[in-house]
């Protein structure tokens, strides 16, 4: 090693490296505007010019090039130096004062304006472009030609190169951008498209597939990558610091050994080439769902600004046309794809949040929102949210060749033809197998369905022809997000079934680094700062954000990042901590309640108390609720970000402690959801209790005498019911009740009254499965006339007493009574299904009966469409009716009479049924609201429980070690009520698969010194967990039962109860930071 001084400290170099080489390790600044780490050094910028000192003299070399010798003294700083940069910068701007690099540097030595004469030109003659065609292309396509002032990088003889592979290498490496690819080539180069944009904007023959991909790494593209063609370049192994690059990687085979196997193989969407009546292909601004998903995102092609790919102009107009791919027998789509109907509202509500003057029109077949919650936003979109929705089928569409804009011609809801002209078309492609999961089918020896999905066993939606192999998410069926969360649950529920006795012999226990004391130190805290797409970066200027964190007290580090949940961001979190001592860390992002442990993890592998961790929630607080107002989301987003600067300097370390875990589970409902969950778990290998407070196991699915695929539920659940009966480890309760709970994740304990006794029980886990109830009708005249009668009525007459149909001339079943209105806006799921598949068997049963169905929205989704398509070719006849014209039902001199408004005839009809069906809708179950009292569990605002998160925590509460599945949950089909009772089972398997678990930390702590034993905390606690000492008259709060909620402590008179990690001092530090 060489040893000489760089600014007055001694360094270390290795033998042949240069002084910027050096001066670079050492985090030394050198300007420089010809040097590149792949190329020979030229210094032919001489902006890298330094001092040199011998002892006896010192001279001025370019260090980029000039090698380090021993006992060398170099500045980088002296006014000789600086007065020769200023010189060089100067002359460089008069040559090219346009070029921004030149301005900055300009500004920052002081040059103002030029003594010389002014040029226009915007090359610098740095030769890099041309040393690295040379160089690394090894073709020279390029080089510096003529003399003196006349000097230039041109091609040879001025003609387009024959040479060049219009690789981009040159203009890649140009400082001025001086470099166009077309010049060189004649013509405009063909970019790589970014398949992750789907097209829209390229992509380099190195790079990362997509933001969060996993393992989050780059890699390399042989089709395009100029070394694995030519054997040239090979510029990338040079730069990489950590050395990563290896041309020689080949595939490999990988054996592994597996119990089981889950396919989660997803999906590719529908090409809208083949619908060319449409024009996707042809016209530019007619784009796909999915592309139009790339330009909403903040890390898209347009960088979540709303343009038309023609001419980049904001439209003003834009058209959804649904269906795309979906409900079409012509190319082989019979299926719905279950998620477009809510992707393109989704899509048109944030586009109004873009551009408020934007008019945004959904052309629809059937609306389909059978989803939670997802009525109430599809009303709001409607209603309030300036989304206008046309039920129409659009033919074609036609481009005017001079604007490119889009003529779209209907027939609207009156019966009228209307054209309308939009700046772009959205179409909402529906979904399909991907082509590669057909040829791993074909080797797993699985069957697929007619559409190349997952054939699964009915009523068991995870499982596949082969056993042991499982399917989940869009591989098995279309569906969205919590139900592909759901799904994947259940699959590794009923994997993790079949493994149970091996279960932990191959763990691995994860260790962390011994924590650092930070008690001495001062606070040092690094802030990271999340783009989050287009949710935080599409309103909040988060640049701007993170150059006033830097200039905060304690504030050591701060970077904005685009996502800070992703991997590589992780990393480069622990190495931050490591690199400037960081002993607390800020996270400004989204919310604590997703993403807390996550980073609090990623601390505790660098070493640091995980109590030691902020977040700022500048997404839920401020770029959702001011989305209109980027100014002014960006000062609140300093705001909140201060204060969480300041709290997090108040911080101190706390500490957890281990408590055994309770390996048994209660399961609270005997209905079909309940029994699979109770079942679930036993084959898993726990004890577990099963409640049932009726007489009989089984609930609503008794009733439920076939499926639209064949399936028999009730003899499904009888055959369930003898199952966990007669398991080992299954205690079942009925006529039983839960009458208290207490405890804590892990280890509860509760009073289960039993015909009259009590019995006490430990478990570790809970999964409420308390189920629903049909709605009993008054409307209609049900209830008044006995030819009145429920869907679900209909179905039991169909079993058991089918001679009653034999005379039945007309039925009428009239679909959303007691739902999808304003007093209950949510879909009951099932209904349209029961309709169709009742309507089915009522014509195999009588060919001649006339069946009219009376519906709002025909919400047959996903494989149950074929149901709907096959009534409708039965002769089933469907009549859709307004909510604001709902059928009117009396009774004349005994006979029913039914008048609805057809909107087809543009008239009301009449029709004299001999029966009337009610599609009624599914409630919550009354007993619902007693176990969420006693449970401390929420409501959502129909009665269902709430689960604690809609898309990515479907089956968990809020309430750690609380899990929900069946119609508790939201109405459902039994198949998807025995997924999510697996997926519940699977959940709780997390905790009692534990044997122990950590408590303590963020709890109360009571200071016995100030407390007056006035019980307010008792009666304020909603987990029951204070409890007065009576010998020493002071309340006393179980650390492993506390849930930190700070109740206790906000009530408390006299200030006895602090929270851990919600102390005095950080929330005054916190709120005065504010003001």
């Amino acid at each position: 090693m060489i040893t000489f001084k760089l600014n007055g400290k001694k360094v270390q170099a290795e033998a042949g490296q240069t002084i910027l080489q050096v001066a670079r390790q050492y985090n030394v600044h050198i300007p420089t505007l010809c040097y590149h780490r792949a190329l020979t050094p030229a210094g032919a910028c001489r902006l890298c010019t330094v001092e040199v000192f011998d002892g006896r003299r010192s001279r001025l070399v370019t260090s980029c090039n000039y090698p380090a010798w021993r006992d060398m003294e170099v500045r980088t700083d002296t006014e000789r130096v600086i007065k020769g940069r200023r010189m060089i910068v100067e002359l460089l701007l008069a040559r090219c004062p346009g070029v921004k690099v030149l301005q900055d540097l300009a500004k920052e030595y002081g040059v103002e304006t030029p003594r010389f004469q002014l040029e226009t030109d915007d090359c610098i003659l740095c030769g890099l472009c041309t040393r690295m065609c040379e160089e690394r292309m090894g073709v020279s396509a390029i080089s510096l030609i003529g003399r003196g002032a006349h000097l230039q990088v041109d091609t040879p003889f001025h003609l387009h190169s024959d040479v060049c592979r219009a690789c981009g290498a040159c203009a890649s490496v140009c400082p001025t951008g001086h470099i166009k690819l077309e010049d060189i080539v004649g013509r405009k180069p063909k970019r790589i498209p970014s398949e992750f944009n789907r097209g829209m904007g390229p992509r380099k023959p190195i790079n990362i597939p997509f933001p969060q991909a996993t393992p989050n790494v780059p890699q390399i593209d042989p089709k395009t990558c100029v070394h694995l063609n030519t054997g040239a370049c090979k510029v990338c192994q040079e730069v990489c610091g950590p050395g990563a690059i290896d041309f020689d990687q080949k595939d490999k085979i990988i054996e592994i050994d597996a119990g089981a196997v889950i396919l989660a193989t997803g999906y590719e969407v529908f090409d809208a080439r083949l619908k060319p009546e449409y024009g996707y292909g042809r016209y530019p601004n007619v784009i796909t769902s999915i592309e139009y998903e790339r330009i909403l995102s903040a890390g898209g092609p347009f960088k979540g600004h709303i343009q038309r790919p023609s001419d980049a102009k904001e439209p003003t107009k834009m058209a959804w046309i649904q269906c795309v791919g979906s409900r079409d027998a012509s190319i082989g789509c019979d299926y719905c794809s279950y998620v477009c109907c809510m992707y393109a509202t989704k899509q048109a509500m944030i586009s109004k949040e873009h551009h408020r003057e934007l008019e945004p029109t959904i052309f629809y077949i059937d609306m389909r929102a059978p989803g939670k919650g997802f009525e109430r936003y599809y009303e709001r979109a409607r209603t309030t949210g300036g989304v206008r929705y046309v039920r129409s089928m659009i033919s074609r569409v036609l481009e005017d060749s001079k604007t490119h804009d889009l003529n779209l011609t209907y027939v609207d809801e009156s019966g009228e033809i209307q054209t309308e002209t939009f700046d772009m078309v959205i179409l909402s492609v529906g979904l399909r197998p991907d082509p590669a999961f057909l040829q791993l089918a074909e080797k797993l020896r699985i069957r697929l369905n007619e559409f190349g999905f997952c054939e699964s066993r009915p009523l068991d939606t995870v499982s596949t022809s082969v056993p042991g192999i499982f399917a989940c998410g869009v591989a098995q069926s279309p569906k969205g997000i919590p139900s592909s969360v759901l799904q994947g649950s259940s699959a590794a529920g009923a994997a993790t079934s079949l493994l149970a006795e091996a279960r932990g012999t191959l763990v691995k226990e994860k260790t962390y680094p011994q924590e650092r004391d930070i008690t001495m130190e001062e606070p040092r805290i690094g802030v990271f700062l999340c783009d989050c797409g287009i949710n935080i970066a599409g309103t909040i200027d988060v640049g701007k954000v993170t150059e006033y964190v830097k200039t905060l007290p304690h504030v050591v580090f701060a970077q904005e990042y685009l996502f800070t949940c992703s991997t590589d961001t992780q990393e480069e979190m622990k190495a931050m901590v490591e690199k400037y001592r960081l002993n607390r860390v800020v996270v400004a992002s989204c919310s604590p309640r997703t993403h807390e442990p996550l980073f609090q993890d990623t601390i505790r592998e660098a070493g640091l108390n995980k109590y030691l961790f902020e977040m700022a929630n500048v997404r839920d607080q401020d770029s959702w609720v001011h989305t209109f107002y980027p100014e002014r989301a960006t000062a609140k987003a300093k705001d909140l970000t201060r204060m969480a600067v300041a709290r997090a300097a108040a911080l101190e370390p706390l500490y957890e402690f281990p408590f055994d875990v309770v390996q048994k589970g209660l399961v609270i409902g005997g209905g079909l959801a309940g029994l699979t969950a109770a079942l679930t778990l036993a084959e898993q290998g726990f004890e577990t209790y099963l409640v049932e407070r009726s007489s009989e196991l089984g609930g609503n699915a008794r009733t439920l005498y076939y499926t639209e695929d064949g399936a028999r539920p009730a003899e499904y659940v009888e055959e369930l019911i003898r199952k966990v009966q007669d398991h080992p480890r299954i205690t079942v309760y009925t006529q039983a009740e839960v009458k208290d709970y207490t405890g804590h994740l892990g280890a509860f304990k509760s009073t289960i009254s039993v015909g009259g006794n009590t019995e006490q029980i430990e478990y570790g886990a809970v999964i409420v499965a308390t189920g629903g109830i049909e709605y009993e009708p008054t409307e209609y005249l049900c209830a008044q006339n006995d030819h009145v009668i429920t869907q679900k009525e209909l179905e039991r007459r169909i079993v058991l007493e089918p001679e009653r149909f034999k005379d039945v001339g007309s039925i009428v079943i009239i679909q959303c009574v007691g739902c999808m209105d304003e007093e209950h806006p949510y879909c009951s799921r099932v209904c349209c299904t029961a309709a169709a598949k009742n309507s089915l068997k009522l014509k195999d049963m009588n060919p001649d009966i006339n069946i009219f169905v009376l519906y709002r929205d025909m919400r047959t989704f996903g494989f149950k469409e074929l149901s709907y398509k096959k009534a409708r070719e039965r002769g089933v006849r469907f009549l859709r009716y307004f909510l604001r014209q709902k059928p009117e039902v009396d009774e004349v001199d005994g006979a029913l009479q039914v008048r609805v408004f057809d909107q087809n005839l543009r008239s009301d009809v009449m029709i004299e049924p001999d029966l009337l069906v009610l599609s009624a809708a599914i409630r919550p179950h009354p007993g619902s609201k007693q176990v969420a009292n006693i449970f401390k569990l929420p409501l959502d605002q129909d009665g269902f429980f709430a689960e604690a998160h809609l898309k990515l925590r479907p089956v968990d509460f809020a309430n750690a070690g609380i899990f929900l599945c069946g119609l508790a949950h939201m109405p459902k089909f039994a198949d998807e009520s025995i997924a999510q009772a697996k997926a519940a089972a699977s959940r709780a398997c997390t905790v009692l698969s534990q044997k122990q678990m950590f408590v303590g930390g963020a709890v109360a702590k009571v200071d016995s010194t100030k407390c007056a034993a006035c019980l307010t905390c008792v009666r304020t606690c909603p987990y029951h967990v204070p409890r007065l000492n009576e010998e020493e008259g002071v309340v006393t709060i179980d650390a492993a039962a506390c849930q930190g909620c700070g109740n206790c402590a906000t009530a408390c008179p006299r200030g006895a109860i602090e929270v851990g990690h919600s102390t005095d001092d950080q929330f005054i530090a916190k709120i005065g930071a504010l003001y």
